[in-house]
C-alpha cells in the first residue's frame, strides 16, 4: 500500500531521502535550496506562497516526492495563467489557492516528480500526478499545475492535464577550447558585434571577474543582494528574496553558486548571479548600479558561457525569455508544462484556447530556426 503524504515544510522530510530521489543533481530541487526559501522568509502565505510538499510512503519509507506548493496568486512562476484565473473568477468560481509542482522565482526546466533513475520511476511519477489531481478534488481546488519539466517526466501525464510549451535560449557545449573558438563557430557579423560588446567593457576599467560562492564574505553578500533588490524595484518588480536568503547561499551551497562580479575599487557595482550542477550552468539574477555599455552582456552571458567552457559543463541556461540571446549564441530550445483544470467543461474551453496558443508558439520557434548566429558548418 502507497500512502500520500502532504508537509507544510520540506525540514520535516530528511535531506538525504529528500536527495536520493533526485534524478540528477539539479540544484533547485535540492533539499538545501528548497530549503533555504522556506527558512529565510522567501516562502510567506501573504506573498502567496505555502509549502505542501507531496511524499509517497510505502512501507514507512519516501519512495517518491514533489515540490508542492499551494498559492494564492500567479506571481513567480513564469508559465502564465492570469487570463485562466479571470475568467474562472468571472464564471463565479474561485480560481485561487491552487495547488502548483514547481521551484519558487525559478524558471529553470529540471525534475519536478522525485523518484530515481531505477525502473519503478516512471510507475511512481504516475502515482505522484495521481495524488496531485485526487488532492485538488477533494479539498475543492480549482486547478494543478506542474512547471518546467524534464521531457522524460511528461509521460507520467494523462489527457485530463492540458499540454503547453514555450521557447527558451540555451547555449550548448560544442567542445570549445576556449571563448575564441566559440567565437569562430558564429558567423561573422555574430561575432564581430560580441567583440565589440567586449571591448567596451575593457574601456571601462572596471575589474571583472568569476567568483564561488563560498568565497564570499558576508559583506560581499549583501553588497549582492543590494544590486539584487535595486533592479527589481527600478523594474517596478517584487524583490522575493530576501538578504537572508542571500547571505546563506554561499554557505548553503557553496561552489554550486557562481557569481560574474564588476568591481570599482573595492565596491561591487555590478553582478550576476548563477547555479551550476555538473553539466549545466543556470543564470538567475542580474543587477547593477553603473549603466556601462555591454556590461549585462558580459556579466549575464559571455563570462558564463567562458565558464562553462573552462569547466567543461555542456549547456548554459540563461533565464527565461530574451530573443537578443539568439545574437549571442544561444539556442531556441522548448519547455514543458501540464495543466489539470478539475471542472470539465472550464478544461475544455482552456484546452481549446491552448490549441490556439500552440500553433503560435510552433510559428514562433521555426522563425528563430531559421536565424541561427551559428555558421552552417560548425552550428553545434
Amino acid at each position: 500500500m502507497i500512502e500520500a503524504r502532504f508537509h507544510d515544510s520540506i525540514e520535516t522530510i530528511p535531506a538525504p531521502v529528500w536527495d536520493a530521489l533526485r534524478p540528477d543533481d539539479n540544484p533547485f530541487v535540492s533539499h538545501a535550496f528548497l530549503a533555504l526559501l522556506e527558512r529565510t522568509g522567501c516562502i510567506r502565505a501573504d506573498w502567496g506562497w505555502r509549502a505542501h510538499h507531496l511524499g509517497l510512503y510505502e512501507d514507512g519509507e519516501l519512495i517518491a516526492a514533489a515540490p508542492l506548493y499551494l498559492k494564492g496568486n500567479s506571481h513567480g512562476e513564469f508559465v502564465f495563467d492570469w487570463s485562466w484565473a479571470s475568467a474562472w473568477e468571472r464564471a463565479g468560481g474561485d480560481y485561487y489557492p491552487k495547488l502548483l509542482n514547481a521551484v519558487p522565482y525559478s524558471p529553470v526546466p529540471g525534475p519536478r516528480l522525485l523518484a530515481g533513475n531505477g525502473a519503478q520511476a516512471p510507475s511512481r511519477r504516475q502515482a505522484l500526478v495521481s495524488a496531485m489531481g485526487m488532492f485538488a478534488e477533494r479539498m475543492g481546488l480549482s486547478s494543478v499545475h506542474a512547471n518546467f519539466l524534464r521531457e522524460d517526466e511528461l509521460a507520467a501525464f494523462d489527457d485530463a492535464w492540458l499540454a503547453r510549451s514555450d521557447v527558451q535560449f540555451h547555449w550548448h557545449n560544442a567542445g570549445y577550447a576556449d571563448f575564441d573558438a566559440f567565437l569562430h563557430a558564429l558567423n561573422h557579423k555574430k561575432r564581430k558585434n560580441i567583440r565589440h560588446e567586449r571591448a567596451q567593457v575593457e574601456r571601462s576599467d572596471l575589474a571583472i571577474a568569476m567568483r564561488g560562492g563560498a568565497a564570499l564574505s558576508a559583506a560581499e553578500w549583501r553588497q549582492v543582494h543590494a544590486l539584487y533588490e535595486s533592479t527589481f524595484d527600478a523594474k517596478g518588480n517584487h524583490a522575493a528574496l530576501t538578504r537572508r536568503f542571500f547571505t546563506a547561499l554561499g554557505e548553503t551551497l557553496g561552489d554550486a553558486v557562481q557569481l560574474a562580479l564588476a568591481r570599482r575599487g573595492e565596491a561591487i557595482v555590478a553582478m550576476a548571479l548563477f547555479l551550476q550542477s555538473h553539466d549545466t550552468l543556470y543564470g538567475r539574477y542580474w543587477g547593477a548600479i553603473e549603466d556601462v555599455p555591454g556590461l549585462h552582456f558580459e556579466l549575464c552571458y559571455y563570462q558564463g558561457i567562458e565558464h562553462a567552457i573552462r569547466h567543461g559543463l555542456q549547456r548554459f541556461e540563461p533565464g527565461a525569455q530574451g530573443e537578443h540571446k539568439l545574437a549571442r549564441g544561444f539556442l531556441p530550445t522548448r519547455t514543458h508544462s501540464r495543466h489539470y483544470l478539475v471542472d470539465p467543461g472550464f478544461r475544455e474551453a482552456v484546452r481549446q484556447a491552448l490549441l490556439h496558443e500552440a500553433e503560435a508558439i510552433d510559428d514562433y520557434a521555426r522563425e528563430l530556426d531559421t536565424h541561427s548566429p551559428y555558421a552552417k558548418m560548425d552550428a553545434p
